[in-house]
């Protein structure tokens, strides 16, 4: 199939509390789409079109070091959002929720004139970015 070629198949991450990871990403990615895929003791995901998202408790053992987006690994998840009306309703609602916008002093324009989006972080301190198509 030629035409998947290249596109992301899924993403999986590892989390230090699931249920928190759950109650988190369970209200954003509806709203950006997605739809519940799989659900087991130990993970959940939510798919989009033929691309799916996972996450999974990390073992105990593993939990020793936290995440930080400066290591060597993943940095950030950038998704679209529908519109700059969309980035602005997703800022109020996680505000709302007690999530900390990052970059306070330039949002909406934090990655510069031409790009309107939010930043913020999940449970793990995973950055997300939620931006508007121009």
């Amino acid at each position: 199939m030629r035409r998947k070629k290249g596109l992301i198949h899924h993403i999986e991450l590892y989390v230090s509390d699931l249920e928190k990871t759950i109650e988190f990403w369970g209200w954003l990615l509806p709203e950006l789409g997605y739809f519940e895929y799989q659900k087991w003791g130990k993970g959940r995901s939510w798919k989009l079109k033929d691309s799916y998202i996972v996450f999974v408790q990390a073992e105990k053992k593993y939990l020793d070091v936290p995440y930080h987006r400066c290591r060597v690994g993943l940095n950030h998840l950038a998704f679209y959002a529908e519109s700059m009306d969309q980035v602005d309703q997703l800022t109020d609602e996680l505000k709302k929720r007690g999530v900390t916008v990052l970059y306070p002093d330039r949002h909406p324009y934090a990655g510069g004139s031409d790009h309107y989006a939010v930043y913020f972080e999940d449970p793990d301190r995973i950055k997300v970015e939620l931006v508007a198509p121009f």
